[in-house]
């Protein structure tokens, strides 16, 4: 196990070490997932999401679009 080290800004920014760029597998674009669980917090690079799939299908969830639907399952 390795430890590395990063300051946070002023503007609460930062820059991911080399070191564990090259560990997540990322780069320029890519994102970053922080998992906060009860023994603390664990980075992992998010997979990219299929736009084209996801919009395809936000065509078939238009009968959930009105008032009473988000009424309904509120508190699901």
């Amino acid at each position: 196990m390795s430890i590395h080290f990063a300051k946070i800004t002023s503007k609460a920014q930062t820059t991911v070490p080399v070191e564990v760029r090259k560990a997540l597998n990322a780069g320029p674009g890519d994102t970053l997932a922080y998992r906060i669980g009860p023994d603390g917090v664990m980075v992992t690079r998010a997979e990219p999401l299929d736009w084209d799939y996801l919009r395809s299908l936000e065509k078939t969830l238009g009968e959930w679009s009105m008032a009473e639907d988000a009424a309904a399952f509120d508190d699901l």
